[in-house]
């Protein structure tokens, strides 16, 4: 069971799609995951110049990475999303795959305009902290 408890707004505008804050109870166990990036099991960036599917390989590596913690997509408790790109429509397009992945389950998050990232053609990566009851 999932640690986490998104916390709503009744003042601040409700016209977004993700929660405001979360909360974990004490007790409850941290996971702090490096930036999923667009990497494929060789090590290579997929899709160089195409901010979508590597946002694709980053919610699966993301997801992998929860898995091996032993978390979920449930249990995040916030994520920063990190597009190396000065185009909105960019950070948009983006944002849309990863909201998509976590349905729901609309967990606090900031999106990001960068200069560049760490790899070679990366154009995204996905920090994210989850928290898992115990």
């Amino acid at each position: 069971m999932s640690g986490v408890r998104l916390v709503r707004s009744d003042v601040l505008t409700t016209d977004v799609d993700y929660a405001y804050a979360s909360v974990v109870p004490a007790g409850t166990r941290l996971i702090h995951l490096a930036g999923a990036c667009p990497l494929d099991a060789d090590g290579r960036t997929v899709a160089p110049g195409d901010p979508v599917a590597q946002a694709h390989q980053v919610v699966a590596n993301l997801r992998q990475a929860l898995t091996d913690a032993g978390a979920g997509i449930d249990d995040v408790a916030y994520t920063r999303v990190l597009v190396a790109s000065t185009d909105q429509a960019d950070l948009v397009a983006v944002w849309d795959v990863v909201r998509a992945a976590f349905g729901d389950h609309d967990v606090p998050s900031t999106l990001l305009g960068v200069t560049v990232l760490g790899y070679p053609d990366q154009l995204v990566e996905v920090e994210a902290v989850a928290a898992v009851g115990e």
